[in-house]
């Protein structure tokens, strides 16, 4: 249990530096920490590179980078480790970059209740959170409840903005995807988040992976792609 009072003491093997504001005299910010494992610490957010390395004018036309100012210039964010995805060898698939764990398959047909790896909104909710060992070439153990729909943050964060048809990045991180490189049956199409927009609630966020581009467009009637995910908490 974090207290928010005067003093908050935190013990860490690593390196720390102190954040002051607020009102609050101490409060031991992390500077590092593996990828996925900060539970229990207090630290900063990471956001992750987009992966972009080419810039462009304002036609479209491809330009050098330096100086630009773009985001294929600056490349701002956590660098992606090396391999960014490891397959684990039980039909899921480790994010190295934020520890989240994926399907594998990516447009499994086996999910419960959906067509071919797709579904409506409340549909695709249930079928992620019934997926279990023995299901979609899962071999690991993990029992119904133990996966779930991602939130927009963590379907967005698969995106790499170098490339489109699809957006995604292979094992390494270092170019696009190909099918079998790590995941499989990655469909250029949108896929279903858990996050209801709030301004429409009839809709829900849902991610392309065609372009990478988030969209409010997802009717909860519509027919998705479902990924599941585990971990992340």
């Amino acid at each position: 249990m974090r207290h928010w009072a005067v003093v908050i003491v935190v013990l860490v093997v690593g390196c720390s530096s102190m954040a002051w504001g607020q009102g609050i005299e101490d409060i031991v910010f992390y500077d590092t920490f593996e990828s996925g494992d900060t539970s229990g610490w207090w630290a900063p957010a990471r956001v992750g590179e987009t992966g972009q390395k080419t810039c462009y004018d304002q036609a479209g036309t491809v330009i050098d980078c330096a100086g630009t100012g773009q985001d294929g210039d600056i490349q701002s964010g956590v660098a992606w480790p090396e391999p960014r995805f490891v397959d684990n060898s039980d039909g899921t698939v480790t994010d190295m970059l934020t520890g989240l764990v994926w399907l594998k398959d990516a447009s499994c047909a086996d999910l419960a209740g959906t067509d071919y790896g797709m579904a409506d909104w409340t549909t695709a909710l249930t079928a992620a959170q019934a997926l279990a060992d023995g299901t979609c070439g899962l071999t690991d153990t993990s029992v119904a409840g133990a996966w779930r729909l991602p939130s927009v943050n963590e379907l967005q964060s698969l995106i790499y903005y170098e490339y489109h048809y699809p957006a995604l990045s292979n094992a390494a991180g270092t170019g696009q995807w190909t099918e079998g490189d790590v995941v499989a049956g990655v469909e250029s199409y949108f896929y279903w988040s858990s996050t209801s927009l709030v301004f429409g609630p009839y809709y829900a966020w849902s991610v392309s992976l065609s372009y990478g581009n988030v969209s409010l467009n997802g009717v909860k009637t519509n027919t998705y792609y479902v990924w599941p995910v585990r971990g992340g908490q």
